[in-house]
């Protein structure tokens, strides 16, 4: 996927200005979020098992030579062969010709962002490997030629008239009166259409939700048996998964299981939860003849040791998306890159290598809420910070944005001041406050205000209270 990170503002304002857009976003925030918190709530030790995971991260990435290393022999032993590939290109090739030496024409595929990440699809396209997307939401965009707007619901920006507009103009040789007005009967027609591909298909590539080092096994998680269908039916499995998905041991594995679903959807556990261990043996009714793994670097391991270091315990639950409050106003595709809301705003950047994701990390209100609830506890905000502050000593901020930080910085650092400006500031807006006490227009805060009121200040500020209730007042 082509990566459009630096249009990030052009992309959020025409988000704002889609009312189609908006009308699905404003029922986001009351989806994965509450049965989230439902789930953790069934669950007297998630807190506990969300150290755990942490934990398990942690350990796996300061130990993450050893057990990719272990993983590889594992696989290897089970009949598969391991393929390392520093960029996306590489992975690209290695993908390439592993369909080539089959003479593969059509390969199905489970939802993958590590594929959407190198823009497989694009690259097998060029060399006449027609690809499939299995998973439903997957498919959708597949056929409307559009980008992920999120990493675990691909298709959460279309409302199902959307989608019976798009199965119409590509389903053509369905009839053209047939009735498309609910989500069972849009999935029966999917249903259909996908199932001579799964038949047909030469080679299925997946990802995996984790690598286990102790048997060279791979996990995948889905909630429609897609990735199942896509690796048990064709002949080559290929998986491409990132260098940081291993884990030491099945326990491990459990342990993460038990906090990825109920952080991603808020299940106790996905429909699927397949573990795939190497190509079919002598015995087996069916399965792959060959199993290969794609282990992709592609920047990853230039985080190890460095500020962003953590970033890389992320299990892609998408749980700091789903309660991201500028992901809920713009949705995924104002990011413009595959990685969307705070994780793509630590991730993208240094992924991508360049200046040109330098809006993302300042895409936040640093309010914390993707911390709370992340499975592995990835200090996020911290790093969203540690972004703005290399962008500020490298001056890569706009100039405006310079100055009002040093003006900031300068009034911090001394507090008589500070707080001499504070009282007359909020005095002077409480003064000029509209009777509704909101200011529908305001200099300096446009970017506020053309979308929605500000409030004016109420009453003393707060070190004014402070100061009050020090001193044995009340406020």
């Amino acid at each position: 996927m082509q990566s459009k990170t630096a249009h990030f503002k052009e992309n959020a304002k025409k988000a704002l200005g889609d009312a189609q857009l908006q009308r699905v976003l404003d029922k986001f925030s009351t989806g994965f979020p509450v049965k989230r918190a439902q789930a953790a709530a069934r669950l007297p030790e998630f807190e506990d098992l969300r150290d755990a995971a942490r934990d398990i991260r942690a350990h796996v990435l300061d130990n993450l030579d050893v057990y990719l290393e272990r993983f590889e022999t594992k696989v290897i032993e089970t009949g598969g062969m391991v393929h390392w590939a520093r960029g996306g290109s590489d992975a690209c090739s290695i993908i390439g010709d592993i369909c080539k030496s089959v003479d593969a024409k059509t390969v199905t595929k489970s939802k993958s962002m590590i594929g959407e990440e190198i823009a497989i699809n694009d690259y097998l396209e060029k060399n006449g490997v027609d690809p499939v997307e299995t998973d439903l939401g997957e498919y959708i965009i597949q056929l409307r030629d559009e980008p992920p707007s999120h990493i675990i619901v691909p298709a959460v920006h279309l409302s199902k008239e959307q989608v019976a507009e798009t199965f119409r103009e590509k389903h053509t040789d369905l009839p053209a009166d047939r009735v498309l007005d609910n989500p069972r009967i849009l999935l029966d027609e999917a249903r259909g259409k996908l199932r001579e591909k799964f038949l047909s298909a030469d080679v299925g590539l997946s990802g995996a939700n984790m690598l286990v080092a102790e048997t060279g096994s791979i996990a995948l998680v889905t909630n429609e048996g897609n990735a199942d269908l896509s690796v048990g039916l064709p002949r080559v499995h290929i998986v491409l998964a990132s260098i940081e998905k291993v884990v030491p041991c099945m326990e491990d594995a459990w342990t993460l299981l038990r906090v990825l679903a109920r952080s991603a959807t808020g299940q106790d556990l996905s429909v699927y939860t397949s573990f795939v261990t190497g190509p079919k043996r002598s015995d087996d009714l069916d399965g792959p003849e060959e199993f290969h793994v794609v282990l992709l670097d592609n920047g990853r391991s230039s985080m190890l040791g460095s500020e962003f270091h953590d970033m890389l315990r992320c299990i892609k639950c998408g749980s700091c998306i789903n309660h991201c409050p500028v992901y809920a106003k713009i949705g995924g595709h104002a990011y413009g890159w595959v990685y969307p809301g705070p994780m793509g705003s630590v991730l993208s950047p240094a992924l991508l290598g360049d200046v040109s994701a330098n809006d993302l990390p300042n895409a936040s209100t640093l309010c914390g809420k993707c911390e709370t609830v992340c499975p592995v506890r990835i200090p996020l905000p911290e790093m969203l910070r540690q972004w703005r502050n290399r962008q500020f000593e490298a001056n890569q901020m706009p100039t405006r944005q310079r100055l009002g930080l040093r003006a900031w910085a300068w009034l911090a650092r001394r507090p008589r001041t500070y707080r001499l400006v504070m009282e007359i500031g909020t005095g002077l807006l409480t003064k000029l406050a509209p009777r509704n006490g909101r200011f529908k227009n305001l200099p300096f805060a446009k970017g506020w205000t053309s979308k929605r009121d500000l409030p004016a200040p109420q009453g003393k500020t707060f070190m004014a209270q402070w100061k009050q209730r020090s001193n044995g007042g009340s406020s």
